[in-house]
């Protein structure tokens, strides 16, 4: 995939998709901060499930810490 982008044609279709999303952006203002408060509201429950994605492995790191101090 890097070696796409960094050839001429992915670095005209990532030029063309920057300027496009520019221009999107500028027209269509009031339609993006509209949306906003409920992207937010959205993606604080993704936010949750990928953020705590590994807290289930703390315990048992913590536990194995523990008990190899025990033995020594």
């Amino acid at each position: 995939m890097s070696a796409f982008l960094r050839s001429r044609t992915g670095v005209v279709l990532v030029a063309f998709l920057a300027i496009a999303a520019f221009f999107l952006l500028i027209e269509h203002t009031a339609h993006v901060f509209g949306v906003l408060p409920y992207a937010l509201l959205l993606l604080c429950p993704l936010l949750h499930v990928f953020m705590h994605h590994g807290h289930d492995g703390h315990s048992r790191h913590d536990e194995e810490q523990h008990s190899g101090e025990d033995e020594r």
